[in-house]
C-alpha cells in the first residue's frame, strides 16, 4: 500500500550480518602484526618462532631410513664418535628433501660446515629419489652418509615437522640442539653458534 515502508526498512539493519566481515578483518590484523614481529626478529638474528623440542638432552631417535643410490646410508654408529677420538666434533643430521627451497638456500652453509670437517649427515625426508639425486647433481653431496625417509617414519620419531630441520649431536650421540629453519651464514653465527657455545659446545669456523 502507498505510504508503507518496506518490511526491512521496518525492522532496521541486522549488524549481525556484519560480524563474519569484523572477524576476518580482525585475523588479518593479526597476521600482519605476527608477519611485522617475525620480521623484526629475523632481521636481529632471532627465530620468534621456533618452537621446544623435546628432543634435546636425549639420545638420537632410532634410524629407519633407505639407501639413496651408492651412497653410503646413514647408521646409527655413524652418530657416535669413535672410541678415543677426544674432543670429537659435533655430528650434524639434516633433514632436507629437493622440494623444500630453504633446503636451497641453507645448502651453501651446510657444505662449507662440511669442508671445514665437521661430521655431516643428511636425510632425505619425503622425497622422489630421481629429485633427490637431481639435487644433489646440482648442488654437490656435502654428506658423509645419508639415508631415504620416504614415508617419514623417521622424521616422525625425531619429531621432524617442517623442513629443513637439523639436529647437533655431541659424541655419545646425544641431541645438543635442535634447530627448526634454514641454517644460512647469518643464522649460523647469531643463533647456532651462540646456543651452542651456552651448551658448551662449539663449531669449526667456516672458510672464507
Amino acid at each position: 500500500m502507498a505510504g508503507e515502508e518496506p518490511q526491512a526498512a521496518r525492522r532496521g539493519f541486522n549488524w549481525l550480518l556484519l560480524l563474519p566481515l569484523a572477524l576476518s578483518m580482525g585475523f588479518v590484523a593479526l597476521a600482519l602484526l605476527q608477519l611485522r614481529d617475525n620480521r623484526d626478529d629475523l632481521q636481529h638474528g632471532r627465530d620468534s618462532q621456533a618452537l621446544p623440542s623435546v628432543q634435546e638432552g636425549r639420545p638420537a631417535p632410532p634410524l629407519d631410513l633407505g639407501q639413496l643410490a651408492d651412497f653410503p646410508l646413514l647408521e646409527a654408529g655413524d652418530m657416535i664418535a669413535e672410541t678415543g677420538e677426544g674432543d670429537a666434533p659435533l655430528r650434524v643430521v639434516n633433514f632436507w628433501a629437493s622440494w623444500c627451497p630453504p633446503c636451497r638456500a641453507e645448502h651453501p652453509t651446510l657444505t662449507a660446515l662440511a669442508d671445514a670437517g665437521n661430521p655431516l649427515f643428511g636425510i632425505n625426508y619425503r622425497d622422489r629419489p630421481d629429485q633427490a639425486l637431481s639435487f644433489l647433481a646440482d648442488l654437490g653431496n656435502p654428506f658423509d652418509a645419508l639415508g631415504q625417509d620416504p614415508v617419514a617414519s623417521t622424521g616422525r620419531d625425531w619429531g621432524v615437522i617442517a623442513l629443513p630441520e637439523t639436529f647437533f649431536l655431541d659424541a655419545e650421540g646425544t641431541v645438543v640442539l635442535h634447530f627448526r629453519g634454514p641454517i644460512t651464514a647469518r643464522v649460523l653465527d647469531t643463533q647456532i653458534r651462540p646456543a651452542l657455545a651456552e651448551r658448551g659446545f662449539n663449531l669449526p669456523p667456516l672458510s672464507q
